[in-house]
């Protein structure tokens, strides 16, 4: 028998730590609009949490460690899964979708891993999977580009989407500090976990990254796709010499649609770049994030705000709850994610790209020549060359035009070698320049 129309739809809510807990008071502190915007009361019909004598702030009787029982009951409409990593977020959603039951989620990491997978699990049962939350926080971003632009073709989809990382570079710019130092103090300020790794080697923005080129070009995209590199190699001198060239020094996740010989291919990475002070990332600082969106049609689109967090990220997930409660209202499941491109994902190597090389050179003739002709021998074009200081202390900087990856990192490798080069002391992606 179905509910009356005036019946409370239930929810089903997986962890309660910092965005759960947010999720849950919100949910109680804004009862009465969602009532108005859903067209029936929405109220927490239990909560899974591992240990519930750590959530004394949660009634008692909403408490229970059996998540798999919590989201199949009859009594349970909707799910909002807020534990993270893959398993059991895996198996309780697909147990969910079996249900019946559409899911909310902030699980970027399962996403990316497997969210093909679990798309067509919920479209086979006829029930939504939304998870605006996972990347970006507080920032409508998955939605526009899922059904805002879903008349358009996208090209390029640029973002900061992490903010530990941010704040990090955005110190090391500030004041001159190196990124140890810039991490001790993330770390005691609370942007950067006890264990950074995640942040700081990329692999938050990774699954981000994937989650973004899926939904842009209707390809699927995994995390283990994405070309990855972190923060902790960036020096205080390259962010110096971004400074000299008029750049600053970000961690960027880029996914763009490549055209090649044999077609369009998606080149997914994250790595730190080089990008000029006037381009609109440039200006995010802090612990914020922006996602900077280029399509045929629209043009070029910016989307920035906080991009973590525990009640950003739990607005985000209340908009997905908001727009699922009402599809199961209205008896019918909202638009899903298509992948019907199918297009290859381009290796690193074969992605157009521009590295800012500095090299310390012994000061002779014909140094330069020596060095020119290294690029040239691996067809990259030099874009600026400039020698610092003389002597002991001369150093080469260089900034090439775009080539294939694997032309520049030959011609590293080939620098490496040189006699008259005593040392390739930095190497960075440049991205933006004309």
């Amino acid at each position: 028998m179905s509910a009356p129309p005036t019946a409370p739809l239930r929810v089903a809510l997986l962890g309660c730590g910092t965005v759960g807990s947010a999720v849950l008071r919100l949910l109680d502190e804004q009862a009465g609009d969602i009532t108005a915007r859903v067209g029936r009361p929405v109220e927490v019909a239990g909560v899974a949490v591992r240990r519930p004598d750590r959530h004394p702030e949660v009634p008692a009787h909403l408490l229970t460690t059996d998540a798999h029982a919590l989201v199949t009951r009859d009594d349970v409409d909707l799910v909002v899964e807020v534990i993270g990593g893959i398993d059991p977020a895996r198996e309780l959603m697909l147990a969910a979708f079996a249900a019946g039951k559409g899911v909310v989620s902030a699980n970027k990491a399962l996403l990316a891993d497997d969210g093909v997978a679990l798309h067509a699990a919920a479209a086979e049962a006829g029930v939504d999977l939304y998870y605006e939350a996972a990347v970006a926080g507080a920032i409508p971003l998955l939605r526009p580009l899922r059904e805002s632009l879903a008349g358009d073709q996208l090209t390029r989809v640029v973002g900061i989407v992490n903010g530990t990382t941010n704040y990090i570079l955005s110190r090391m710019a500030e004041t001159g500090a190196g990124f140890a130092e810039a991490l001790a103090e993330a770390t005691e300020l609370g942007y950067a976990e006890a264990d950074p790794t995640a942040d700081v080697d990329g692999f938050d923005a990774a699954a981000k990254a994937a989650i973004l080129a899926s939904l842009a070009f209707h390809t699927p995209v995994t995390a283990a796709d994405v070309h990855r590199e972190g923060i902790a190699a960036v020096s205080a001198t390259d962010v110096a010499r971004a400074a000299e060239i008029g750049c600053t020094v970000k961690l960027l996740a880029i996914c763009e649609k490549v055209e090649g010989e044999d077609g369009a291919s998606v080149a997914v990475r994250v790595h730190p770049a080089m990008i000029p002070t006037s381009h609109p990332l440039a200006s995010v600082g802090g612990a914020f994030n922006a996602v900077f969106v280029e399509a045929e049609a629209a043009g070029q689109l910016m989307f920035y705000g906080q991009g973590a967090g525990g009640e950003p990220t739990a607005s985000a997930v209340l908009g997905d709850l908001v727009a699922v409660a009402r599809n199961r209202v209205a008896g019918a499941a909202g638009p899903g994610t298509t992948v019907y491109a199918g297009l290859p994902v381009a290796p690193m190597a074969d992605t157009p790209t521009r590295y800012h090389v500095s090299l310390d050179v012994a000061d002779v003739p014909g140094v330069l020549a020596q060095v020119a002709q290294e690029f040239a021998a691996q067809g990259v074009s030099i874009s600026t060359v400039r020698q610092d200081g003389a002597g002991e202390a001369a150093t080469l900087v260089i900034v090439t035009h775009r080539a294939p990856d694997s032309a520049l990192s030959a011609t590293i490798a080939a620098l490496r070698g040189m006699p008259a080069v005593r040392a390739v002391t930095s190497v960075l992606r440049v991205e933006g320049l004309a």
